[in-house]
């Protein structure tokens, strides 16, 4: 039972390697696979860190594991997205530049043995880039391919007003939403973190 936690965070890894190797196939019953195995490996994401603290059973270990998980899921997700135009690669840039940024400033804090907390935007922008992610795995699970921004196919007729289509191209647009939102997640990051060029500064200084 101490162990739960760690192996949700494990078996969060072990669906991301199968959810990337599925949307490379591009087939419908591939995509619908993928969405059951994205929305299990999502809520394990809530339960390995509240396990570990109701169990009081959080560790170095655990908290690198959780960390980790979380980035490749949605890091490596998106990649195959890029790989079979689902998503344009801008967007990938961005994120990935911003997870870059929000480590080197935690470690930048944790050498001064100081915490700089997850902010609202950040929290807000995992949760919207997941809701964007699941709903196009779901949308082409169920034969989307008419409606879309990623290229941008607007075409309004019988054949795209359609649920499938209108959830791929609402969960594109929740991705630029998501895109937004990672932006002002790492200004958060920054501001929160001018204290420590700050006080770097002053120390030089002196």
């Amino acid at each position: 039972m101490r162990n739960l936690p760690n192996l949700l965070s494990l078996s969060r890894l072990l669906a991301t390697v199968l959810v990337f190797i599925l949307v490379l196939i591009d087939q419908p019953w591939a995509f619908l696979l993928a969405t059951a195995l994205f929305l299990l490996a999502s809520i394990t994401d809530f339960f390995d860190g509240y396990l570990a603290r109701r169990l009081k059973v959080v560790s170095s270990l655990g908290v690198f594991l959780d960390l980790t998980a979380d980035k490749v899921f949605v890091v490596a997700i998106l990649t195959a997205m890029v790989q079979i135009s689902l998503i344009p690669a801008w967007i990938v840039f961005i994120i990935v530049t911003r997870e870059f940024l929000v480590m080197g400033l935690r470690s930048m804090a944790a050498a001064r043995g100081k915490v700089i907390p997850a902010g609202v935007w950040g929290k807000q922008k995992t949760f919207i880039t997941l809701v964007a992610m699941g709903g196009i795995l779901l949308a082409k699970g169920l034969g989307a391919h008419m409606l879309s921004l990623f290229p941008p196919m607007l075409v309004f007729n019988s054949q795209t007003l359609v649920f499938s289509e209108l959830l791929l191209l609402a969960a594109d647009a929740l991705m630029i939403v998501a895109t937004i939102w990672t932006i002002f997640s790492g200004i958060e990051y920054i501001v929160s973190a001018l204290p420590l060029f700050n006080a770097n500064d002053q120390s030089q200084s002196s």
